[in-house]
């Protein structure tokens, strides 16, 4: 399964919390009350939360645990170019 950065951005709540990590798309809904960093999970709810999945702060036994919640990748954004967004789409990182 895979999931567009618009999809991700929709589960940034307590309630309904999806994260990314290195482009791979974790539902970490069940786990945020378990959480020994408290709501510091919730501060990239719904986007983009490899810096602080990999800050000095984490024991490395949640690298194993993180595979447990992943649902799918995320998709290449389509870009383009040109100011006006009407040719030259490109893949972007």
């Amino acid at each position: 399964m895979s999931y567009s950065k618009m999809e991700v951005s929709l589960h940034n709540k307590r309630t309904d919390c999806w994260i990314i990590i290195k482009d791979k798309v974790y539902d970490v809904t069940s786990y945020v009350e378990e959480h020994p960093g408290g709501d510091a999970i919730l501060a990239h709810a719904g986007d983009d939360s490899t810096e602080g999945f990999y800050g000095p702060q984490h024991a490395t036994r949640v690298f194993d645990m993180i595979d447990d919640f992943y649902i799918g990748d995320l998709q290449k954004q389509m870009t383009s170019n040109c100011p006006s967004g009407c040719c030259k789409i490109r893949e972007e990182k």
